[in-house]
C-alpha cells in the first residue's frame, strides 16, 4: 500500500516519523505491518485491513498537525500530547491511542478518579492503563502504582503454589508486568517494582488496605465478585486513582455467580465521577490473523 501525505512540510514529517523514523516502527510493531517512507512518500506492507489502518493514523495525524499548526500526533516518549484534534493525538508515556475509544480512554484516565475499560480481548485496555499509571507517577500525581488482578480466576486459591508469596503472585500478574516492561523498559520496571515504587497484590490480599497517593489497576475484574469489586473500590485513599478493567464476555466464574463487573457497570451510571469506556472489535491492535480467529470462533 503506498501514499504520500501533503502538503509536503518536512519539520511535520520529522516529527510525525520520529527520530530515524522511530515512530513509523513503534506503529508499525502495535499493527503487525512495516512502514516505510522517503520523504513524503510512504509504504505500508501487511495485511490489508491493518495496513489500512496504519495509513488512516499516519494521514490523520499529519491532517491534524497541518490543520491545527500542532506537532505531530505521533509523538515520542517525553513529549508533551498534542493539542490537535484526531485520536491518535492522545497520548500517554510515549504510548498513542490508536482508536477513538482508546483516545477516550486516555482522557477520562487523567480526569476521573475511576474508570472502567470493558471490551474483547486485545483492545489495549490494559496496556493503556498501564501507559495511564506511569505518566500520572513521572508526573508526581501519584506516589505508586499498584497492579490488581483475581490470583486464581475463580477463587483466588493461592495455597496449592510452590514458593513465597511473589513466586505464587507472579504467573497471574504476568500480563500487567509485560506491559509495564514495555512502557519503561525492562530494568526500569525491575527497580521500580523492587523499590516498591510498584506493586503487584492479588486481589485475595487487598481486604482491609488504604490506599494512599496510588494509581490502582484492577485488571481481569470480570472474574470478580460482586463483594470482591465492593472490596476494592472501597480501598481507594486520598488522592489515588483507579482503572478497572476486563471483558464481560470472558467471565470464568462459576455458573450462576454474578461477575462485579457486570454488576458495578449497571450501579454507575448515577456516579458523575466514574467514567466508562466500551471497547468493540475495531480497537483491536492484535495481529490481524487474532482477529480472524476471533471471528471464527464466535460463528
Amino acid at each position: 500500500m503506498n501514499f504520500s501525505l501533503a502538503p509536503v512540510d518536512n519539520d511535520r514529517l520529522a516529527r510525525l516519523c520520529g527520530t530515524l523514523d522511530g515512530n513509523l516502527k513503534n506503529l508499525g510493531e502495535a499493527l503487525a505491518v512495516k512502514i516505510r517512507r522517503r520523504g513524503e512518500c510512504f509504504t505500508v506492507i501487511g495485511e490489508a485491513p491493518a495496513a489500512a489502518r496504519a495509513q488512516s493514523a499516519l494521514q490523520d495525524s499529519y491532517a491534524s498537525a497541518v490543520a491545527a499548526d500542532a506537532p505531530a500526533a505521533i509523538s515520542k516518549p517525553g513529549e508533551a500530547p498534542p493539542a490537535a484534534a484526531g485520536f491518535v493525538a492522545e497520548q500517554a508515556a510515549g504510548v498513542a491511542a490508536l482508536s477513538a475509544n482508546q483516545a477516550e480512554f486516555l482522557r477520562s484516565l487523567r480526569e476521573a478518579p475511576v474508570v472502567f475499560g470493558e471490551g474483547p480481548a486485545g483492545t489495549g485496555k490494559t496496556f493503556l492503563a498501564v501507559a495511564g499509571a506511569v505518566e500520572a507517577l513521572q508526573q508526581m500525581a501519584v506516589e505508586r502504582i499498584v497492579l490488581v488482578r483475581p490470583a486464581v480466576e475463580a477463587g483466588e486459591n493461592l495455597g496449592f503454589l510452590p514458593g513465597d508469596m511473589s513466586r505464587k503472585v507472579h504467573p497471574y500478574l504476568m500480563p500487567l508486568m509485560d506491559a509495564l516492561r514495555d512502557i519503561c523498559g525492562a530494568g526500569r520496571a525491575t527497580r521500580l517494582v523492587e523499590a516498591g515504587t510498584i506493586e503487584l497484590a492479588p486481589l485475595a490480599y487487598m481486604r482491609g488496605r488504604t490506599l494512599k497517593n496510588s494509581f490502582v489497576i484492577f485488571d481481569e475484574a470480570q472474574n470478580a465478585t460482586v463483594g470482591q469489586m465492593k472490596m476494592l473500590l472501597t480501598r481507594l485513599g486520598r488522592k489515588s486513582r483507579c482503572a478497572i478493567t476486563g471483558d464481560c464476555s470472558q467471565i470464568d466464574l462459576p455458573a450462576g455467580q454474578l461477575s462485579g463487573l457486570t454488576d458495578i457497570l449497571g450501579r454507575i451510571e448515577r456516579i458523575s465521577e466514574c467514567k466508562v469506556v466500551r471497547f468493540a472489535r475495531q480497537d483491536e491492535i492484535r495481529h490481524p490473523v487474532v482477529t480472524s480467529i476471533l471471528a471464527a470462533y464466535e460463528k
